[in-house]
C-alpha cells in the first residue's frame, strides 16, 4: 500500500455546503444555543465549552450556553449531553445503551443532538462533530488546524459509535498532555487527563509489580522460600516469586489490599512479573509448568487466586497481569478468572510485517489467538518505537493499521502503544501519536489515508515528498527482509547506500517545497534529523563504501559542521532521551567525537589497500548502559587519545561492536581487539571478550585474558578468523572483582579481510 496525501475530509466538505438541512451560522451570526442537562457533569460543561469556544473560533460567533431549563422553545438548539429534551428527541435512547464511551451524534427537529455514555461520552460526541463534520484538526497538544467558516450548514446526521477499544493510550511525549489526550480519545494511564475531560484509567503499580509488592530489601532474610529457586538456591537478585508458596501469596495480598484502600476510586491493579527472567525452578512450580505446558500456567494460577480475595472487598477492580517473554505462551488448563486482565506484549515481534499474516510472527499469532480464546478481557502492549535509539528510522509505518485491527478483531478490550515517550526527535513522533489515536478510536480507518491528512495538513507543500520518503523506507525494509524488532541499533541491516542517497534526495526536495515558510519548513527540517543520524553515524563505512563502489554519495559533505547542527536541532527540539532512561546529552557528545581525528592504522593494517580492512575506534562501538558500565574517557595510551573504559566492578558486555552490513558480504575476516587491564594485582581473570552470532545464538569465539597478560599497557589480541554477518558483534566485558581489577580499557576493534595482501 502507498501513503495517500489526498486530505480525507468528505464529512467536513459536505457539511459545507449552504442550504443543507441545519444552518448553524450564516456570516457570523447564529440563532442556535448550546444546551446542557440541568445537572450537567463537569465533563457535560466542558464539553460544552469545548463547542462553543471552536465553534467561535471557526464561525465568528460566540453561541450561549444555557441549562435545559432556561433553553429558548425555539427548535434552533445544539443539545450536549442527556437532557430531557435531547433523550426525547432521539426516542427515549439512554448513553448507557451506547456503550462503553459510545456516542451519538443526531439532527433531528432543526436540532443537534451530541451525547454519550458516561463520563466522557458527551465530550467524545462533540469532538467527533467538530473533527469529522466541521472540519477542526488537533496536531498536536500546540498546533491545530481550525476552518474559517463564517457560515456553517451541516447535512443530515446520525453517528452511532461506541470504540471496540475501552482503554486506548499513544505513549508518546507530546500526548501525555491531557487536553490533547482527551480530544485525541485517549484514555489511559499515563496522559494526565483532568477530571473536567473525563479523567483516565490509573492502574496502580502499573507493571512488573513483583518486588514493588514484596521488595527483598524487607521479606527475603526471613522468607527466602517466597522467592525464585534457580539451581537448587533461593535467590533474590533479579528473580521473581515462588508462584506456588501460600504463606508469600496471603502476605502479598494484604499488601495489595493496602495499595487499594489507599487509593481514591481504584479500578485496576497491576500484578506481574519483573522485568527480567528467573523464574521460580522449585519442584512444585516445574510441576505445574509441566501440566500447564507454559511458564504462563503457575502465573496465572497464582494471579487467579489473588484476584479471588481481591474480589470480596474489591468486587469492581480488574486484576491485570502480563504475558511477556517466558509467560507470552498461554497455559492448557487454566482459564483467567472474569476479574483478571491478561496484557499480551509484542516485545520480540518483527514490525516490518504485520502480526496477523507475517511468517516472521507466526509464533506471536498463536499465542495471541490462544489468548484471545480463553481470555475474558484481553489487553495488549504493542511496541512501535525502537528502545535502542530513538532518534533512527523504524519503517513500521504500513503494519500500524493492520496490526491494531488485529488486536480488535481477537477480542482486545485495551491497547497501549508504546512510542518515543522520552523523546521529541524521534521518527515522524508527532504524526503517530495522531495516527495511532485516530486508529485505536476506529480501527475501520485507513491508516495510510490518515498518514496522507497528517502530512498534507501539518507539512502543506512538502507533503508528497514526505510520503515518498517513508515509502522509501517502508519499501527498502520489506525488501531486506530485515526483522525489525523494537531494539534496532543497525540500520545497515536494511538501509543501503542507494537507499539514503534516494531519501536525501525526496528530503531535499520536500524542504525546498516549504523555503519561504519558517514554520513548515522548522517542522520539515525536524523530521529530517532520523535521517541525518544514519548518515553520521555510518558516515566513514558509507563514504568508503562510495569511493569504493563508484558510487554517488550524498552524506554531509562536512561532517563536523553537520555534527554541529544536528545537536544543534535536537536540543532545539527537545530530544530528552536517546534510548529508554538514558539522557540524550552524553550521547551527543559521544556521537561528536566520532568526527575526531582518527589514531594512525594498526601495525597489522598497515599496507593494505583501504577496502581490506576495518578500523573502529571507541566512538563507533555500541556501549550498554552508558554511564553506567561504561564511558569513554581520554587516554593517551590509546591509538587515538581515547578509550572506552569499563569499572571492573560488572561482568557485563557493555562494549560491542556488530559487523556493519555494508562490510557483511560473505567475507571472512581476521578479528582483533585491542585492550588492557588496571588493577591491584597481577593474578586471576582481567576480563573476557569474543565474538557471537546473535541470529545462531551461539559464541564464535570467547577468551580470558588474565592480569598478567592484560597489564602494562595495550594489547592486541587476535579473535581468530570469522564469516561475520549483520548478527555478528564483538564483544569485551569485565571480570566482577571489585578491588582487585579497577578498570577495563578498550582502545580499538579491527579487522583484516582474509586473503589481503600488503601493496
Amino acid at each position: 500500500m502507498r501513503i495517500v496525501v489526498a486530505l480525507c475530509l468528505a464529512l467536513a466538505i459536505s457539511s459545507t455546503v449552504v442550504g443543507s438541512e441545519l444552518l448553524l451560522s450564516s456570516d457570523g451570526r447564529s440563532d442556535y444555543t448550546i444546551v446542557l442537562p440541568q445537572n450537567a457533569t463537569i465533563v457535560e460543561q466542558t464539553a460544552g465549552r469545548e463547542l462553543q469556544e471552536h465553534l467561535e473560533k471557526v464561525t465568528g460567533v460566540k453561541l450561549p450556553i444555557v441549562g435545559e431549563t432556561e433553553a429558548p422553545s425555539s427548535d434552533k438548539l445544539i443539545l450536549v449531553g442527556p437532557s430531557k429534551k435531547a433523550i426525547e428527541l432521539v426516542g427515549g435512547l439512554t448513553p448507557e445503551e451506547l456503550g462503553h464511551d459510545g456516542i451519538l451524534v443526531r439532527t433531528v427537529a432543526g436540532s443537534l443532538v451530541l451525547l454519550g455514555d458516561s463520563p466522557r461520552g458527551s465530550l467524545y460526541a462533540v469532538y467527533t462533530f467538530l473533527e469529522d463534520v466541521v472540519g477542526v484538526r488537533w496536531w498536536t497538544s500546540t498546533e491545530s488546524y481550525l476552518p474559517k467558516k463564517p457560515t456553517l450548514g451541516i447535512g443530515d446526521l446520525n453517528i452511532r459509535y461506541a470504540p471496540k477499544l475501552q482503554f486506548r493510550e499513544a505513549f508518546y511525549r507530546d500526548a501525555f498532555d491531557g487536553v490533547f489526550a482527551a480530544r485525541s480519545k485517549c484514555n489511559g494511564h499515563f496522559p494526565r487527563v483532568p477530571e473536567a475531560y473525563g479523567g483516565h484509567y490509573p492502574v496502580l503499580g502499573w507493571c512488573h509489580t513483583f518486588f514493588q509488592l514484596l521488595p527483598p530489601d524487607k521479606y527475603f532474610g526471613d522468607h527466602p522460600e517466597w522467592y525464585s529457586e534457580i539451581d537448587g538456591e533461593r535467590k533474590a537478585g533479579r528473580t521473581q516469586l515462588c508462584l506456588t508458596n501460600e504463606a508469600m501469596r496471603a502476605e502479598l495480598v494484604q499488601n495489595v489490599l493496602k495499595w487499594l484502600r489507599a487509593a481514591s476510586n481504584p479500578g485496576v491493579i497491576d500484578i506481574s512479573q519483573n522485568d527480567w527472567h528467573g523464574r521460580c525452578q522449585c519442584a512444585k512450580c516445574r510441576a505445574i509448568e509441566e501440566e500447564e505446558g507454559s511458564p504462563s500456567g503457575p502465573l496465572l494460577r497464582f494471579v487467579n487466586a489473588v484476584a479471588e480475595d481481591i474480589e470480596k472487598e474489591f468486587p469492581d477492580v480488574k486484576v491485570m497481569t502480563l504475558a511477556y517473554q517466558y509467560t507470552r505462551k498461554p497455559p492448557k488448563i487454566v482459564r483467567p478468572r472474569k476479574n483478571v486482565v491478561i496484557r499480551l506484549c509484542s516485545i520480540e515481534c518483527s514490525f516490518v510485517e504485520t502480526l496477523a499474516d507475517g511468517e516472521q510472527n507466526e509464533t506471536f499469532r498463536g499465542d495471541m489467538e490462544g489468548w484471545s480464546k480463553v481470555a475474558h478481557q484481553l489487553y495488549v502492549w504493542d511496541y512501535v518505537t525502537n528502545f535502542a535509539n530513538y532518534s533512527l528510522p523504524h519503517p513500521n509505518l504500513r503494519v500500524l493499521g493492520p496490526n491494531i485491527r488485529y488486536f480488535v478483531d481477537h477480542n482486545t478490550i485495551g491497547l497501549f502503544e508504546q512510542g518515543d515517550a522520552g523523546c521529541g526527535i524521534g521518527d515522524f513522533v508527532r504524526m503517530r501519536a495522531w495516527v495511532l489515536s485516530h486508529l485505536m478510536w476506529d480501527s475501520r480507518k485507513d491508516s495510510d489515508e490518515l498518514i496522507g491528512e497528517f502530512l498534507r495538513g501539518y507539512y502543506g507543500p512538502a507533503a508528497p515528498h514526505l510520503a515518498d520518503y517513508l515509502d522509501t523506507m517502508c519499501d527498502a525494509a520489506e525488501k531486506s527482509g530485515v526483522y525489525l524488532r523494537c531494539f534496532m541499533s543497525d540500520t545497515s541491516k536494511w538501509l543501503t547506500l542507494d537507499t539514503l542517497n534516494k531519501a536525501t534526495r525526496q528530503f531535499d526536495e520536500a524542504l525546498a517545497a516549504v523555503a519561504n515558510d519558517p514554520v513548515l519548513y522548522a517542522r520539515v527540517r525536524r523530521e529530517r534529523l532520523p535521517l541525518d543520524h544514519v548518515w553520521l553515524r555510518r558516515y566513514q563505512v558509507l563514504k568508503r563504501q562510495a569511493e569504493r563502489e563508484g558510487k554517488e554519495f550524498l552524506g554531509p559533505a562536512d561532517p563536523v559542521a553537520a555534527c554541529d547542527e544536528f545537536l544543534r536541532l535536537a536540543e532545539e527540539n527537545q530530544a530528552g532521551s536517546y534510548r529508554e532512561g538514558q539522557p540524550f546529552g552524553p550521547y551527543g557528545e559521544a556521537l561528536r567525537r566520532r568526527f575526531r581525528k582518527p589514531g594512525p592504522p594498526p601495525e597489522e593494517c598497515r599496507d593494505l589497500p583501504e577496502d581490506q580492512w576495518i578500523d573502529v575506534q571507541d566512538n563507533d562501538f555500541r556501549f550498554a548502559s552508558y554511564g553506567t558500565w561504561v564511558e569513554t574517557v581520554e587516554d593517551s595510551a590509546a591509538s587515538d587519545g581515547y578509550a572506552a573504559r569499563m569499572p571492573g566492578n560488572h561482568p557485563q558486555w557493555a562494549v560491542q561492536f556488530a559487523m556493519p552490513a555494508d562490510y557483511a558480504d560473505g567475507s571472512t575476516w581476521q578479528c582483533f581487539a585491542r585492550v588492557r587491564a588496571e588493577g591491584k594485582t597481577e593474578q586471576g581473570v582481567a576480563m573476557a571478550f569474543g565474538v557471537y552470532d546473535g541470529k545462531a545464538k551461539k559464541g564464535l569465539a570467547d577468551r580470558r585474558l588474565s592480569m598478567a597478560e592484560a597489564g602494562g599497557g595495550y594489547h592486541t589480541i587476535d579473535l581468530g578468523a570469522h564469516k561475520l554477518t549483520p548478527d555478528c558483534y564483538l564483544w569485551v566485558a569485565p571480570p566482577n572483582r571489585p578491588g582487585e581489577v579497577d578498570a577495563v580499557y578498550v582502545d580499538r576493534f579491527f579487522f583484516v579481510r582474509e586473503g589481503a595482501e600488503k601493496q
